[in-house]
């Protein structure tokens, strides 16, 4: 009888996760029952398992609406009839059309309308018309009396009880983004759209037996199920699984040859066992896609990282999916594949940002769009999210939804709407609210996609699974992740521009070059890294000091190091300290020292702990991969992983182990939840960080400017130009003579790029670049103006920014100018005459003008003044009593500094307080790290970015200073001059 389920899959409809809306169906004995969604399938495959694991009936279906208006549910009989709802579904959104029927080809699908949409002569075979239990009364008069074969009872089932109802309003109201006081009766669910027993339907249908009779021969007939255990992926590369081995193991040849040469029998010896056990596990085809798509790039000269557990395989580098050398690093290859794993390994593959959106395209050209999708991802209600959405719905000033944000506890909070917000809130945290996209996950399946998922097409152009990574490995897919990241287009526009500007062509795969490097290696030490991929961020530069890190297996351990994890278990500091003085500690235990002595008993990586789980506690393989999969976020099933913590005392009871150490070990394991990285992962960002640094040392402008130009980084674009600064380059503002659009380099004179100017626009942009790129530099404001059709406020922007200071003039009198000029008509071509008319010149009086206004006018444009430092903008004079390169010098004094606040790093305390990590830099453009207490912050808390003095102690780690600051207050600038 419940043909009409609605999960919370029912994006800002429904109120019920899956587990709950089936505790309903059990409690009203229900034995058979569909999920229809709104527009989508993206519950269905967990529906299907957890009906069935309940011994539930579970029928596959989706509710088609245009907007509020309900137009048909659509009931699939079989999988076949699943593939079809999914294909009309893909179709529509695909093609971003409304919903109809006419002409689709539904042929294992039951169509049912609601009452009063269609006649009963109008109905097709597969077609019937909806009957709720409030309706039944309304059949007296019907024609439907006499057609009582097409009907079928539809109770809808959107709410577990009463109250949800509410919360259902509540959602509604935020997705029509109104007060939910205006919401109309047809833009939410009617009350009693609750479940009941099934033996009340069939009382209220009771005069209608065939009715009953045609809904039961539904239910019986409609069935689906998906095979949960095979991998779903592309079967075949080439035309059997006996080719796809063949291939493999000649590529993997050809690339040992390549890699290591014909004598080195280790690498024989790997790649063979590496071999035999990816073709067991049926993998095959997903390394040779992986190299199809490695080799595709490689012929665009496209730069790439491979990482994830992939990493760990000798194959992979030897068909160049990465640059790791697993036998160099000695890498646990069981962390990449073993027999015992259910899943096949994951390839990560790095591209510029600027790359990416190419090979995905040519992946789905090359394995075609039935076949390959963007994985989706679902975004939940969340914490600060949901109380601002509902406070909108309930009419809350923003002044008040930020106070019940920001201070819950306080007394104006008080009040009945801020109670029932906080309730109601509870109720939606992690429910759905959007579908979006992975961060760069692709699925290449062997069937139609549609088998298992309808499609939806984002903003990103290309169609994207209704599902999330969970619900795809659950039914048997491994995504390739094809992600971008701007370190790599750090690198390739650095090698164009050294290029352009010295004329040397750099190799940067030389990357066993570049560990040896000297230059490279000073840099490393003294944490000189801003803009190097992945080592550039505050506490970065500290760890690499602290290790005075300068070779390629420390850098990779501390990439690992950092994460979160390790910091959070206390065991970042000891390493530290046991890495100075590796004779001066003592192992928890023996396997300790036998299996984690190269980083000194400290758990860094993801291998560390399987090694630890199986050789310690005595877990097996699969179970240290469960392990594995919760570390990396990768795993939602606590369950399961609290079993495996139980599996493991009690192996430790066994073992005989003192329960201290036992728990110290689990302490330290379970730190890593979420955080930690494979050392193959670490080791493909070390390989980058290192081919950033050699750049960075070499062509320190030619690679600042490469960072600029890809606007990505871990800092504001400012920090960047001073960076450029230090490292000897002159910064001039934008010049429509000399200027791209992107940040240029001439010499060791860095022009700042028109992209970097508020509210210029592109057109603007480009037509000043194409008139001057065909008919040479401007020679004044007039030229400029005759020959470019720009409008007033893009002239006045180009002029404030100081792009037009060729000609000499003041901006004061090139704003007069440039006003004149504009009262005359402009030309609607910028071609060139052939006579030019000498302009009239005006004889202005002496205007007032100011380098204080001119860094304002920076400010408000680029962010950045160009023309002076901050500094010089300050009213106070005073620059503190020492510098960020005295700190060393007066370590354990109290001090006063006065410092450009670059970032903050916020950590919460053992008692849940706020602290925060300050990084500012001083008046000459160095860095310097603070520490700001909770008690300092109460008192002293940070005002946003500016210029602050500090007073403080200085304190020293391992060689590394930084200032606890008890005090601080943020300098005011002199104020803008007033015209």
């Amino acid at each position: 009888m419940y043909l009409n389920n609605h999960s919370y899959y029912s994006l800002r409809y429904g109120t019920m996760d899956i587990d709950t809306l089936l505790d309903v169906a059990e409690r009203n004995l229900v034995f058979a029952m569909a999920l229809t969604d709104i527009n989508t399938s993206m519950g269905i495959p967990e529906f299907v398992k957890k009906a069935r694991e309940r011994g539930i009936k579970p029928i596959a279906g989706i509710e088609f609406r245009n907007g509020d208006e309900l137009l048909f549910v659509g009931i699939a009989r079989n999988n076949a009839g699943f593939k079809e709802l999914n294909d009309y579904l893909t179709w529509h959104n695909l093609n971003k059309k409304p919903f109809g029927l006419e002409g689709w080809p539904f042929n294992q699908v039951a169509v049912i309308y609601s009452w009063g949409r269609k006649k009963p002569g109008e109905l097709m075979e597969h077609e019937y018309t909806a009957i709720r239990p409030t309706q039944v009364n309304q059949l007296l008069t019907s024609d439907y009396r006499r057609y009582q074969d097409k009907l079928i009872i539809m109770h809808p089932v959107t709410f577990p009880g009463q109250q949800a109802w509410f919360l259902h309003k509540s959602l509604r109201a935020i997705d029509h983004n109104t007060l939910i006081s205006k919401l109309k009766l047809h833009q939410f669910a009617q009350q009693d759209e609750r479940m009941a027993p099934v033996y009340r339907l069939r009382e209220v249908f009771a005069d209608y037996p065939v009715v009953i009779q045609t809904t039961e021969q539904l239910l019986e007939d409609c069935s689906i199920n998906f095979d949960f255990q095979s991998v779903k992926n592309k079967k075949h590369f080439s035309q059997s699984r006996y080719d796809d081995r063949l291939l493999l193991e000649k590529l993997a040849m050809d690339g040992m040859y390549y890699r290591y040469g014909r004598q080195n029998s280790e690498a024989l010896r790997r790649i063979r066992h590496e071999l035999g056990i990816i073709d067991k596990l049926g993998f095959s085809a997903y390394f040779l896609i992986a190299w199809d798509i490695i080799r595709y790039s490689q012929s665009r000269g496209f730069y790439h990282v491979g990482r994830g557990s992939g990493a760990n395989s000798i194959v992979a580098y030897c068909l160049k999916i990465t640059d790791v050398d697993p036998i160099a690093l000695n890498l646990y290859f069981e962390r990449f594949l073993n027999p015992k794993r259910t899943s096949p390994p994951d390839f990560d593959i790095d591209y510029s940002w600027k790359d990416r959106g190419e090979v995905q395209d040519y992946i789905f050209k090359r394995y075609g769009r039935e076949h390959t999708a963007l994985l989706g991802a679902t975004s939940t209600f969340k914490d600060k999210s949901i109380i601002r959405e509902l406070g909108k719905v309930f009419g809350l000033p923003k002044v008040e939804i930020d106070l019940l944000i920001n201070d819950p506890g306080n007394d104006y909070n008080k009040h009945d709407t801020a109670l029932l917000i906080t309730t109601l809130g509870k109720q939606m945290e992690d429910f759905p609210n959007l579908r979006t996209i992975h961060a760069g996950g692709i699925l290449i399946s062997e069937e139609p996609l549609t088998c298992y998922t309808a499609l939806d097409l984002p903003p990103k152009g290309f169609p994207t699974t209704q599902w999330d990574m969970y619900i795809a490995e659950e039914m048997g897919f491994e995504k390739l992740d094809i992600l971008s990241q701007r370190g790599l287009g750090h690198i390739r526009e650095a090698v164009e521009i050294i290029r352009e500007n010295q004329g040397d062509e750099v190799d940067i795969h030389r990357v066993q070059d570049f560990y040896y490097d000297p230059k490279v290696k000073q840099k490393l030490r003294e944490g000189e890294t801003n803009g190097c991929f992945y080592i550039e961020s505050p506490a970065m530069r500290g760890l690499l000091k602290k290790l005075q890190c300068d070779d390629y297996l420390s850098l990779v351990a501390a990439s690992s190091i950092i994460r979160p994890g390790v910091a959070k278990s206390g065991m970042m500091r000891e390493y530290i300290r046991r890495f100075h003085n590796p004779d001066d500690f003592e192992y928890i235990h023996p396997v300790m020292k036998e299996q984690l002595a190269e980083t000194y008993g400290v758990m860094v990586y993801q291998e560390d702990v399987i090694k630890v789980a199986h050789h310690f506690a005595g877990l097996d393989l699969a179970d240290a991969d469960v392990l594995r999969r919760a570390m990396s976020g990768k795993y939602r099933s606590l369950k399961q992983f609290r079993e495996i913590e139980e599996k493991y005392f009690d192996n430790c009871r066994e073992r005989g182990y003192p329960e201290s150490i036992s728990l110290e070990v689990w302490r330290q394991i379970e730190s890593f939840a979420g955080y930690s990285f494979s050392k193959a992962h670490s080791a493909s960002y070390a390989v980058e960080s290192f081919q950033s640094l050699y750049l960075k040392a070499h062509y320190p402008l030619e690679f600042q400017v490469a960072v600029i130009n890809n606007f990505g980084g871990f800092y504001q674009p400012w920090v960047y130009f001073n960076e450029a600064k230090r490292q000897g380059g002159k910064i001039e503002l934008p010049c429509v003579n000399t200027s791209r659009k992107e940040t240029r380099l001439v010499g060791r004179i860095i022009y700042v790029g028109f992209g970097h100017v508020q509210n210029l626009e592109k057109v603007t942009i480009d037509l000043v670049e194409t008139e001057r790129n065909c008919n040479g530099e401007f020679r004044s404001l007039v030229d400029f103006m005759e020959r470019v059709p720009v409008t007033k406020e893009q002239l006045i922007v180009l002029i404030r920014v100081g792009a037009l200071r060729f000609t000499g003039k003041p901006k004061s009198s090139l704003l007069w100018e440039a006003h004149l000029h504009l009262k005359r008509p402009v030309l609607s071509s910028a071609s060139p005459v052939m006579f030019a008319a000498q302009p009239r010149e005006f004889e202005l009086p002496v205007l007032e003008h100011s380098w204080l206004e001119d860094a304002y006018d920076e400010i408000e444009l680029l962010g950045f003044p160009v023309s002076c430092d901050n500094f010089d903008m300050l009213q106070l004079r005073s620059r503190g009593d020492i510098q960020a390169c005295d700190l060393l010098n007066v370590v354990g004094r109290k001090v006063r500094m006065v410092g450009r606040l670059v970032t903050i790093k916020y950590v919460h305390t053992s008692k849940r307080e706020i602290m925060h990590f300050g990084c500012f830099v001083d008046h000459t453009g160095e860095f310097f790290d603070t520490v700001h207490f909770p008690d300092s912050l109460r008192d002293y808390p940070f005002q946003g970015y500016g210029i602050y003095a500090l007073l403080g102690k200085v304190v020293e780690e391992f060689g590394f200073p930084s200032l606890e600051v008890e005090k601080m207050t943020k300098l005011p600038y002199q104020p803008r001059p007033t015209v």
